[in-house]
């Protein structure tokens, strides 16, 4: 009984959406002779997802997803981490000041984030780039899409993670970091030996949901869009079913290329599940 409001509104927001989807992902809409008088809703089977996977930009789009992660993620965790560090390490001071200053980013809605960089952005109206300009450094923040968007992304996400990762040091057993300085161990060996291992179950997680976000990109390239000419229309997957259901009205299409993105979604976690539980339990049988 506790749980049946969760379950239901789970059903009503999660579940009936995404059969919604998979229900209109087998159909799509034809014309009959000029194109006058209403459409007819045609079974297609998998041919929206056919015609999904057959197109060179909705597959560009997964390129750019990869090149994303593999300039987002490292920076991110990274970044995240180590701020972490330095607020658990013993001479950190003013923590939780430090804490609530980084973790701010992420309570501006992700929207009004991508109009104040797309502003910072823009030649001519920017204060920070006519600044670098002036100091000799011509920096095209709009011409290079994919940095301009992590750095978007960075700075909203950084503090939310330092947050789960300090959380998870505080964690660590006061006693075990007591015995490493004991040992003579440093802050940096105490860090790269104790403290990251410990927090490595944190670290997957993080990473985990990461990829998964980032597979779901929209809002930051969906406003830099028109103002970037390298950002297109279907610059991401999420952008390629958008562009499909409102600007070409075709719901086949869109669904089908949004059920194929949670597909490759759900099947990023479970290798990435299975890879670190595989780990996890050798370790655990190396120790016994």
């Amino acid at each position: 009984m506790l749980l049946a409001p969760f379950f239901l509104l789970f059903t009503a927001v999660m579940l009936i959406p995404i059969g919604y989807a998979v229900y209109l992902s087998l159909f799509t809409e034809h014309r009959s002779g000029l194109g006058f008088g209403a459409p007819e809703t045609v079974f297609t089977g998998l041919g929206n997802y056919t015609r999904a996977l057959g197109d060179a930009a909705y597959r560009a789009g997964y390129l750019t997803i990869v090149e994303y992660c593999l300039l987002y993620i490292p920076v991110m965790l990274g970044l995240s981490l180590l701020v972490a560090l330095l607020l658990d390490s013993a001479l950190a001071r003013a923590k939780r000041f430090f804490q609530l200053a980084l973790f701010l980013p992420h309570a501006v809605p992700g929207i009004i984030a991508a109009l104040i960089w797309t502003y910072l952005y823009t030649p001519g109206i920017s204060p920070v780039i006519e600044a670098l300009n002036s100091a000799g450094a011509h920096l095209d923040m709009l011409g290079h899409p994919v940095p301009a968007v992590v750095n978007m992304a960075v700075w909203e996400w950084t503090g939310y993670n330092m947050v789960i990762f300090y959380a998870a040091l505080q964690a660590i057993p006061r006693e075990v970091l007591e015995a490493a300085v004991m040992d003579g161990a440093g802050p940096l060996r105490t860090a790269l030996s104790i403290k990251i291992p410990l927090i490595r179950a944190s670290i997957t997680m993080v990473g985990m949901f990461t990829v998964i976000g980032s597979l779901q990109l929209f809002t930051e390239p969906m406003v830099l869009y028109r103002t970037a000419p390298a950002v297109v229309s279907t610059w991401t997957p999420n952008m390629y079913a958008y562009t499909a259901a409102f600007d070409h009205n075709d719901y086949g299409l869109a669904a089908a290329s949004s059920v194929l993105l949670a597909l490759v979604a759900a099947a990023l976690s479970f290798v990435v599940t299975r890879a670190t539980r595989g780990r996890t339990g050798r370790r655990t049988e190396a120790a016994a």
